[in-house]
């Protein structure tokens, strides 16, 4: 490193909901204090970074969204390099290392980062270190944490490398004129694929991300009896150990409160993704029987006077608040409740160390304080590791204080996931456990995410029921558990769900879909097209769908479409259909029974398959199948044939570990079985079919 200079590489980052951002803004904050520069971008930013002619190293953090897809910020790149006119050679100078972001619950894991990676190689890009695949499943941390901890010394090594080259170069050119080039060592890059066992060592630099503080002699706010580590409570070795927390991260948010006058923003200026419609739930019919396990509504919107289109199998979106109770609580705690209806101008803080810092783009720059909380941020998000760095800053209490370090601490990362990533703790959580910590309103905005709006699948066929779209969903329940000590429903559902009580109080000893009643409750929708998950263009095409409860959805507007299309085209083929259903009790949450009775005896529905997982079965000799992938299973002949000699569909709807793995494992044993191959070979064969979009899934975890 000549003169003090540090040396510069290129940081790109792609993400849909703001954590491979946050993941990039680390590595800059940390890259000052081993020796390097950071120059970061958002891969959107294609007029500010070119590929083409990049001679420093890049380092890439890409999330996937959808169905595999990268993010909408990384689309255009992903198009760029996925022109087939481009020579194999064409990144041929680039030396590069990306960390893909996903969730192991989807089928196409890390598929963005995967892409991405994939076409850098095809046109002769170099990996300077291993690719890292993180898994929100089981907690992004183990794997970036690690893998940005050997980032530094494979980007020495490029340097290292670079360097010696540009030596030998120079001394090649002294010479050349008397003396014969000799042959000299490359000092290759011996990088473990174990990126864990990769030590950093910077010659007495310092990393300002990672602090070492050394063990104090506190007692933690526990009595002597507790023996098992809780959420506000640690046991050795961690409670006796030196820890490793993150850097600080550098304030960039002011936040001034004015007056009570003005508007708020319209709720559809909040988003990006498309427009917004604001439409009438004009039925709201329950599903499911009283005593049923999992309460399941109807809501029928009214989009007849909108610019609103669908096909059957799209999703949608639905803006929902954050609970009234919880932002109550919330001003409570922040002993702002006064200053709810108060409106607050939201800023750059002036001088601030954050790279680039700017507005976030939800947060409107005038508002009610009541708005933002409501409206704009997720205040049940689980708080990542760099939010409780920052609330040891509001911590007074001393036990309180060292117990966030712990769980924000390298030493804590087990301690992190078992009590708050897997019980979903949130900010609200912690402040009630932690009762000295107390949030500046600032510090809230730099690192609370977006609301998202919750995506559902449309229940209906627009040419079956013009202007109208219908959605199912069940009411989400949170059980209470020894770090959160209440139960909550799910932020949408549970919200839906209040809205349209009165409509299921007047109407709740009716099960039939023809119920309900006309009401002036608006919900505010946009659109999510899938690209994908919709019927076969050629309808002579045989389906076989799978959708136990809830995951029924898509299918009744499969079902719709498709009876639509057969009065109206009498003359046309129509595929064999097949549905696969599953519930618990025959009696108490069998969805849409009458419809399914009608669309078979019209014809539309060729085969009814249903389980119940629940029931008694002691009469039967046999017992039936539990769960549709048994069911599946006992037709392995007719899937075979769907599959393999008609060129069919198959779609799957629903949970994706309890349901769709399962269902999965059964088409891959009746291939291996009907093809005569090994389970690898129908594995493939499998692969083949998603890749044809002939086997779609729209699952969630």
């Amino acid at each position: 490193m000549c003169c003090g200079l540090k040396r510069r590489f290129l940081l790109l980052y792609a993400t849909q909901k703001g954590q491979a951002k946050a993941i990039a803004e680390e590595i800059w904050q940390q890259a000052g204090a081993h020796g390097f520069e950071a120059d970061m971008h958002c891969m959107s930013e294609m007029d500010k970074y070119n590929l083409e002619t990049e001679k420093d190293p890049v380092v890439i953090i890409i999330s996937t969204t959808g169905t595999g897809d990268p993010p909408d910020t990384a689309r255009k790149l992903v198009k760029k390099i996925q022109d087939t006119t481009l020579p194999p050679d064409h990144f041929a100078h680039l030396q590069y290392g990306l960390l893909g972001l996903g969730d192991s619950e989807y089928t196409f894991f890390c598929n963005g980062g995967k892409i991405v990676d994939r076409r850098l190689q095809e046109l002769g890009a170099q990996r300077f270190y291993n690719t890292g695949l993180a898994d929100d499943c089981v907690g992004l941390e183990l794997v970036v944490d690690p893998w940005i901890d050997g980032l530094w010394h494979a980007l020495k090594e490029v340097f290292l490398l670079q360097k010696e080259k540009e030596g030998m170069n120079s001394a090649v050119d002294a010479v050349s004129n008397s003396l014969s080039a000799a042959p000299h060592v490359v000092h290759e890059l011996n990088l473990s694929s174990e990126v864990q066992n990769l030590k950093l060592e910077d010659e007495g630099v310092k990393s300002s991300s990672v602090l070492s503080q050394k063990l104090v002699d506190i007692s933690l706010v526990a009595s002597n009896r507790d023996t098992e580590a809780s959420l506000v409570h640690s046991v050795p070795p961690i409670s006796q150990s030196a820890l490793n927390i993150p850097a600080l991260p550098p304030e960039y948010i002011e936040v001034q409160f004015q007056d009570t006058h003005g508007e708020n923003p319209r709720l559809f200026s909040l988003i990006s993704e498309g427009r917004a419609f604001e439409v009438p739930v004009t039925k709201a019919v329950q599903l499911t029987r009283e005593d049923a396990i999992k309460t399941a509504l109807l809501l029928e919107l009214d989009i007849a006077d909108t610019a609103f289109e669908y096909q059957p199998g799209d999703a949608f979106c639905v803006m929902c608040p954050n609970n009234v109770s919880e932002v109550e609580e919330l001003l409570r705690i922040l002993e702002l409740s006064e200053k709810g209806e108060y409106f607050v101008c939201v800023k750059v803080k002036q001088g601030t160390k954050k790279k680039g810092a700017a507005r976030p783009q939800h947060i409107p720059e005038r508002s009610t304080l009541k708005f933002i909380l409501t409206w704009c941020l997720e205040i049940r998000a689980t708080p990542k590791k760099a939010f409780l760095r920052a609330l040891v800053e509001c911590t007074s209490d001393v036990g309180e204080k060292r117990r966030l370090q712990e769980l924000c601490s390298r030493q804590g990362a087990s301690d992190y996931t078992r009590f708050i990533r897997d019980p979903n703790i949130c900010l609200l959580d912690l402040l009630h456990a932690f009762p000295s910590c107390k949030p500046s309103l600032n510090l809230l905005i730099e690192h609370l995410p977006k609301l998202q709006a919750r995506s559902y699948s449309a229940s209906s066929s627009n040419l079956y029921q013009p202007g109208k779209l219908s959605f199912v969903f069940s009411i989400v329940e949170f059980a209470a558990c020894p770090t959160r000590p209440v139960s909550r429903k799910g932020l949408c559902t549970g919200w839906l769900a209040e809205l349209v009580a009165p409509q299921l109080h007047a109407n709740r000893n009716t099960v039939d879909t023809n119920g309900g009643s006309c009401s002036t409750e608006k919900i505010s929708i946009f659109a999510r097209p899938n690209n994908a998950f919709h019927l076969p263009e050629d309808p002579s095409v045989p389906l076989m769908m799978v959708g136990p409860g809830t995951g029924i959805s898509p299918f009744i507007g499969f079902l719709q479409h498709r009876q639509k299309l057969r009065e109206e085209h009498t003359d046309w083929e129509f595929g064999e259909t097949w549905l696969f259903f599953g519930c618990r009790h025959q009696d108490r949450d069998y969805l849409f029974k009458d419809e399914l009775r009608c669309f078979l005896e019209n014809g539309t529905l060729n085969h009814l398959k249903v389980c119940f997982s629940r029931d008694s079965s002691s009469a039967a000799e046999v017992a039936p199948p539990k769960y549709v992938q048994d069911v599946i299973r006992l037709h392995a002949k007719e899937v075979a044939r769907v599959l393999l000699k008609e060129r069919g569909y198959f779609y799957v709807c629903g949970d994706k570990k309890r349901m769709a793995d399962g269902v999965s494992d059964a088409v891959v044993d009746i291939l291996s079985m009907e093809m005569e191959a090994d389970k690898l070979e129908a594995m493939k064969f499998l692969a083949t079919l998603r890749e044809a979009k002939r086997y779609l899934q729209d699952v969630w975890s």
